[in-house]
């Protein structure tokens, strides 16, 4: 019983908690968006196709580090989305260490 309840406990950690942490304030990234910011989805293809947030531009995490230069320049804040979070934090650790401004959304559902 007692393996059963930390199993539950670390699942509801994994997936309710961490991915909130070190994500944006949506309020905060609708402004900065509004302001200029690079509205980033790091999603597939695929998934951008389905339904994208308006004004993004598709550049997936898979390509990113490939394809820096597309992002933009770097006075220029971007915000980053995905579907869980997941992807969007390592687009935004890639792009921090490039010497961008990040702001990681997390999941696009938090738009």
């Amino acid at each position: 019983m007692t393996y059963v309840l930390a199993a539950l406990a670390l699942l509801v950690v994994f997936t309710l908690v961490l991915p909130r942490l070190g994500k944006a304030n949506p309020q905060e990234v609708r402004r900065l968006v509004a302001s200029g910011a690079r509205l980033l989805d790091v999603r597939t293809a695929g998934e951008f196709a389905s339904g994208h947030l308006p004004g993004a531009v598709l550049l997936p995490v898979d390509q990113l580090a490939g394809r820096l230069g597309s992002v933009g320049p770097k006075d220029r804040p971007v915000v980053v989305y995905c579907h869980s979070g997941l992807r969007s934090a390592r687009a935004a650790t890639l792009l921090r260490r490039a010497g961008y401004v990040v702001y990681d959304l997390g999941p696009m559902s938090r738009w």
